[in-house]
């Protein structure tokens, strides 16, 4: 069976076909990877098949701050099929101004070794409109 992939590691986004073989139990085994300009590019095909994984960036509430929302993202990527669960913790999160970035704000999210840091700093004061 042949599987398109475009990667998304670097800015050239190649344009890989995987020829794989689904065995019995759903294991993947590659035949051949063809389009990749670079390493990464069979790298990421190979995650792809194996164990997809994606990072989130997002934001949450800030209280008492000069804007209402402050930037977050996840230090690694997480399986693919557990974004929305992640989502949903992060979404009860809600920060108090001041908000320095770098600060973690969920550790070890769902388990896995992946933090939720703030990447945005806000201050005390007054909502800027």
């Amino acid at each position: 069976m042949l599987k398109e992939f475009t990667c998304i590691i670097c800015p050239n986004g190649c344009g890989i076909s995987a020829d794989i073989e689904i065995k019995e139990g759903g294991d993947s085994l590659i035949r051949s990877i063809e389009g990749a300009l670079c390493p990464r590019g069979e790298i990421y095909v190979k995650q792809e098949l194996i164990d997809p994984r994606r990072n989130i960036a997002t934001s949450v509430l800030v209280k008492g701050g000069i804007l209402p929302l402050a930037s977050v993202r996840l230090t690694k990527p997480i399986p693919k099929d557990r974004i929305f669960d992640a989502m949903e913790e992060i979404k009860k999160c809600c920060l108090k101004a001041p908000v320095t970035a770098g600060t973690v704000l969920v550790e070890n999210i769902l388990g896995y070794d992946a933090d939720v840091i703030v990447t945005k700093s806000v201050p005390a004061g007054k909502l800027l409109k």
